[in-house]
């Protein structure tokens, strides 16, 4: 903005003009015009700043930020630029440096050069039009096959994650031992600057973008601040070959090494989530899925969001036995509740705090309750004060069961993660997967689902909710340009410039291979908005120039 009003100041003393009249000519004719276009770029913005969504949350302090600086850069230029440039602009100087050009100011190289551009164009208008509309058809082609599409890229800080799965039913005692193995490793590496591991649960939210796991026994988690970006990556890498060697002595585990996240908390970037009413059947979809994805070269780490099942004991109470010596299931509940997890008996008080006392069965050496090969002999209380071995009333069976069990809508669901190998975008390989996957979806029974989640979704949920504002915008814009033009065909000369931006970002993210995520999309929409922005100034002027 300050660089159209100064220069605009500059041609009309170099024209002979006096300061004062030469600035405030540079407000009248291009103040309002600059603001049409300042409206208009922040208008382009709205979708980011009032869309509901994680990631329009995320990304609000974009619209908010544009929209103040773009503000002050218009009032800056109207203002505040006129004035120093009648306090610093000498019109003699400018004046004899124009008279080197003869009596035309623009007759300079330059000028000659760029004139007999525009005055080509011109005069090959419709050569220049169908060159612009082919280019801009082949763009579209080219973003839609060559560029690949990212919801948010990794993290810049130096943090490393490392989660620990044990397998399902482990207790918080094996897990702090396979942690502080961890902790070990850690210590010893020279990329490490420091580090903080968690049992039974994963780290506060230090940062906005956390995956935050839940509270389990069988989980860990590892924070790792490295000394610089070179050593974060190097440090992943050799974590990650440690895990998954054979000789590693990790295998008994499910680690997983990760950067932080960027914008909304995804964890693992490629998900498939297995839907069903028979968690067995679920089960074997899912395994296909799974091998699938394994069989893909860009993936690893492939696991369920809910794994092996638990090794369980089922009490079979014999309701007649029970019945005849006085007893009943609930007798026998509450005894195996007091044996294994305790019962609260009564209170104690230490000052201002009451403290449970309760009753349990004896532990073991390494904390835990005693073991299944005592329990046939746990005492039953009956009626009359007497009491029965557990085996006499009941019976145990071992079996597996579900330790975890995510629902979703009601309807049990298992979902298929993976991490990526290599720098392929996880909505390549997810496009890629979810075509794969429609031969395994049409054979699928009636009420079984495989749909696509991860980054992929996250996106998209993004996306839909910029478009739901994005008539809101539309109208914004249109009501803007038509205050300003005052003309319906000026007014579709600026929004047809708009979409050819397309053309330079698609040869830019091919030239360098970048791939189109969610903030290169606002920063589309933001240069859509300045497109327009120049566009509007320059009918504008030429209006200027007709009249």
């Amino acid at each position: 903005d300050a660089i159209i009003a100064v220069e605009m100041m500059v041609v009309k003393m170099e024209q002979g003009w006096d300061r004062f009249k030469a600035a405030t000519f540079a407000y009248t004719s291009t103040a309002f015009p600059m603001l049409t276009g300042t409206l208009v770029t922040a208008a382009a913005f709205t979708p980011v700043g009032f869309s509901k969504s994680a990631a329009s949350e995320y990304t609000f302090s974009i619209f908010a930020v544009v929209s103040i600086a773009l503000g002050v850069s218009w009032l800056v230029a109207v203002v505040f630029t006129p004035y120093l440039g009648y306090k610093l602009l000498d019109p003699a100087k400018l004046v004899s440096l124009a008279q080197k050009h003869g009596e035309d100011i623009y007759n300079t190289p330059f000028y000659r050069r760029f004139r007999a551009t525009v005055t080509g164009c011109l005069r090959h208008r419709w050569k220049v039009i169908i060159a612009t509309v082919l280019l801009f058809v082949l763009s579209i082609v080219a973003f839609n096959k060559g560029v690949q599409k990212q919801f948010f890229p990794s993290s810049s800080r130096l943090e490393l994650l490392v989660d620990l799965w044990l397998p399902q039913g482990a207790s918080l005692v094996a897990t702090e031992h396979e942690v502080k193995r961890v902790e070990q490793l850690l210590a010893k590496d020279a990329n490490v600057s420091s580090f903080t591991c968690y049992i039974g649960n994963g780290t506060p939210r230090f940062f906005l973008s956390l995956d935050v796991k839940l509270f389990s026994d069988n989980f860990g988690q590892c924070v790792i601040m490295t000394r610089d970006f070179a050593a974060r990556e190097d440090l992943k890498h050799r974590l990650e070959q440690i895990f998954t060697s054979a000789t590693g002595g990790y295998s008994h585990l499910h680690p997983h090494v990760s950067r932080l996240e960027n914008g909304p908390p995804v964890g693992y970037p490629v998900q498939f989530r297995v839907s069903g009413a028979d968690v067995e059947q679920v089960r074997g979809i899912a395994e296909q899925v799974s091998a699938l994805m394994r069989a893909n070269p860009h993936l690893q780490d492939v696991s369920y969001d809910w794994n092996e099942k638990v090794k369980s004991v089922r009490v079979e109470v014999d309701q007649d036995k029970a019945r005849a010596l006085g007893t009943s299931s609930r007798e026998v509940a509450q005894a195996l509740q007091g044996w294994l997890n305790g019962i609260a008996l009564t209170q104690y008080r230490e000052g201002d705090q009451l403290i449970d006392i309760v009753f349990r069965g004896q532990k073991t050496s390494d904390g835990e309750a005693a073991g299944l090969d005592r329990l046939p002999d746990l005492d039953i209380a009956l009626a009359n004060g007497a009491h029965v071995p557990l085996a006499q009333v009941a019976k145990l069976v071992p079996t597996l069961e579900e330790g975890v069990i995510w629902r979703r809508n009601r309807v049990p669901t298992l979902t298929v993660l993976a991490d990526m190998r290599d720098k392929t975008q996880p909505a390549t390989v997810s496009g890629q997967l979810n075509t794969q996957l429609e031969t395994l979806r049409a054979r699928l029974p009636a009420g079984y689902h495989v749909e696509m989640g991860g980054s992929v979704e996250e996106a998209a949920k993004g996306e839909t909710a910029i478009k739901a504002v994005m008539p809101l915008m539309l109208v914004g814009v249109i009501t803007l340009l038509m205050m300003q033009l005052q003309s319906i065909s000026r007014t579709v000369i600026v929004l047809l410039t708009a979409p050819l931006g397309l053309i330079g970002v698609t040869a830019s993210l091919l030239i360098f291979h970048v791939p189109f995520g969610f903030v290169a999309n606002l920063g589309f929409i933001a240069l859509a908005g300045m497109i327009m922005r120049n566009s509007v100034i320059l009918v504008d002027q030429i209006r200027q120039d007709e009249e």
